[in-house]
Formats: C-alpha cells, structure tokens, sequence
C-alpha cells in the first residue's frame, strides 16, 4: 500500500483531529515530530523515544548520504533498523540544507559542497527520491526549491516554477509501494502563488502535501494567510505538513487553518542553551533565581523530569557543563510541546480551539519562539 490517507475524527472549524494510514500503520494527528537530523534526536536514543511516544520521527537525508552514505544505512538494515526506532519515519529531501549552502541551481537540480568535507555533490529529484528509498523511512519528501524571505516575486516564481518541476520528477522516479511520497507547495508569502501552487501540486498526484519555505523569516501574520490559500486547495483526505515549525502560537494558529503535521529542532536546540518551554512561556533556567529552587522546573508538567528533579538541580547541570542537564532539559522540552499536540486534539475534539488559541496566544505572544 503506497498512498497515506487520512481519515477525520474530529473537526472544529477547518481543524482536524485524525489518522494517517500508511504502510507502516497509521499515527494520530494533530502531529508534532522531533528531529533526528543524523539518525538521532540530539542527545537521546531511542528507548527516550519510546518513553515520550512521539507519533513520528523526522530524519534527514542530505546529512546521512554525506555520514555514513545511503548505502551504508540500507546495508545496516534500513532507517528503522540503523536506529533501533520502530515507530513511524519521516525523511526530509535535504533540500533546505542544501540549499543553506548556497549551491548552484539549474532546472536540472543542484551542485554543492559537503559541510563535513568541502567535496562537490550534485543533487537532482531522482536522485533525492533514490536516496531516500535506499535509506527506507516511511514518508519521504520530494527535493524543492526553498526561498528565503523576503525574495524578489521573479525569485519566488523560480523557485515554485522549479518546484513543481522537480515534483513531476519525483513522483515518476518513485518506485517503493511501502513508502509514501509528499509533495512540497512553495510560493513565499504570495496568496496567489500559494494557491496556484497547490493546485498544481494536486493535479501531479500525492500522498501528502507539505507546505515549504514558510518560518524563515516572515512575520506569522503574513505566513497565516497564504497557508490558508494553499490549504483551500489541498484534499481533504491527505496529511497536511507544515515544514520547520515548532512554536505554540504558530502551530495552534496552523491547526485552526486544517494543518495536521510539524517538525521543528527549535526544542530541542533550546534545552541545549537551557531554555525551556513551560506553562508560563520560555524560561532561561541558567538564571539565578533557579539556583536554589526546590520545586520543578514547572509544576503544571506531567514529564518524567519534572516528576523526579528539581530546577535547581536542572540549573546546576547546565551551569557546569554537564551533558546530562541538557539531556533532561530536551526530554522535559520535548515532552510539553508533545503534551501541548495532545492538548489541540483534545480541544477539537470537544469543539474548545478557540479558547485554546487564545490562551496559547495570551502566554506565548509576549514570548515568540519564532
């Protein structure tokens, strides 16, 4: 079975509660997934996977055909296999990386240089959708053309020009049944080119469809309103994928206009530098007044770290360097974001996003993460 559909459970508004089937099974939306860039959500394994129960886990291709090759993690037993996860798999085509490195673009594809080692790669659709089957995630993304913002509206044109290009491409060299292939609606902050790029995208034929080169850069208030014009174009009965987003006012907004899935580094990157996400917004907790808290790190969280540490203890960790503060911070992170998902399906579901919304909105906006 190639295609993932959707079916709906819950709506409130043009928000879904749902489920995604796939080859694999199928995974509960609204859908929050933790990034694993190299094979590995930074600084956890997979029995911590197990424990927060993310729906999906995101990988990501370009870094894994540079270390250790596609071939490499194929011969090793596939993505699932290389690392110990079981659950559902979702490849990115490294485009965004790619293209962070300013590579060369033609219609054709892209040529670049390695960050490991400064070796020069060329990089096409078919050869994104090949790395992909040989590494075996579940859903792979097509390779797009990722702008940022603000570009030129020529720029902007390009990039969904070739986009939708590449995405013809992709769909044709496509070959596993098991695996399910997404398509990648790019068009800046336009409304019109939005829209047009979705409904183009449709007409190609996908199992999803991902929203793209949204959150770099632009305001939320003009990223919102060409979400909605490429949404009114997208089926009803596929995923819908927000690409790089991670923030509570974005993906509670993001919901409410009928989008079911996310990816973001931002938590985890954040318990890295010792920011956390809590019930009262962002918190630096290498800040004083945390050395000699007593309590958790937030009350209101019902995560494993908060259940057994202090932030006192969490602050000392992270002030002298200890990897495992920021191990604990990221499972801490990682476990609201997921809890705050659970928390919009659950609204939907009992008709409550507005108020949601707006309380999400009272905490966060004088905090943005974006």
């Amino acid at each position: 079975m190639r295609a993932a559909h959707l079916v709906v459970g819950a709506t409130d508004g043009a928000a879904r509660r749902a489920r995604v089937h796939t080859g694999r099974g199928s995974f509960a939306t609204p859908c929050f997934m933790p990034v694993g860039t190299r094979g590995a959500v930074k600084l956890l394994d997979a029995a911590d996977l197990a424990g927060l129960g993310p729906q999906v886990v995101l990988a990501n291709t370009y870094h894994l055909m540079m270390r250790p090759g596609t071939d490499t993690v194929r011969d090793l037993g596939g993505l699932h296999r290389f690392t110990g996860w079981d659950g559902h798999m979702l490849t990115d085509s490294g485009g965004y990386q790619v293209f962070s490195l300013r590579p060369t673009v033609d219609d054709d594809g892209v040529t670049f240089r390695s960050t490991y080692d400064g070796s020069l790669h060329r990089f096409t659709p078919e050869m994104a959708v090949a790395a992909q089957e040989a590494i075996g995630a579940d859903i792979q993304m097509v390779l797009d053309v990722c702008s940022g913002l603000p570009a030129p509206d020529a720029v902007i044109r390009q990039a969904l020009e070739r986009t939708l290009n590449w995405a013809a491409r992709a769909k044709a060299a496509h070959t596993r049944d098991d695996q399910s292939l997404f398509g990648i609606v790019q068009g800046g902050t336009s409304t019109v080119l939005r829209a047009e790029g979705a409904a183009r995208l449709v007409g190609i034929g996908f199992d999803g469809y991902a929203l793209g080169g949204l959150s770099v850069g632009e305001p939320l208030e003009e990223a919102l309103p060409a979400m909605a014009s490429a949404l009114e174009h997208l089926p009803t009965d596929r995923p819908r994928y927000l690409m790089g987003v991670g923030d509570p006012v974005s993906m509670v907004e993001a919901v409410a206009l009928g989008v079911d899935m996310f990816d973001c580094v931002l938590p985890t990157r954040l318990a890295r530098h010792g920011t956390a996400l809590t019930s009262e917004g962002r918190v630096q907790l290498k800040g004083r007044r945390f050395a000699d808290q007593q309590d958790p790190l937030d009350p209101a969280c019902s995560c494993p770290v908060c259940g057994r540490y202090s932030a006192g203890y969490l602050r000392h960790l992270l002030t002298v360097g200890e990897p495992t503060g920021g191990r604990l911070l990221t499972i801490h992170n990682l476990s609201w974001l997921l809890a705050l998902v659970d928390a919009i399906g659950a609204a939907i579901t009992a008709g409550t996003l507005s108020a949601l919304r707006k309380s999400v909105a009272e905490v966060w906006k004088s905090r943005p993460l974006r």
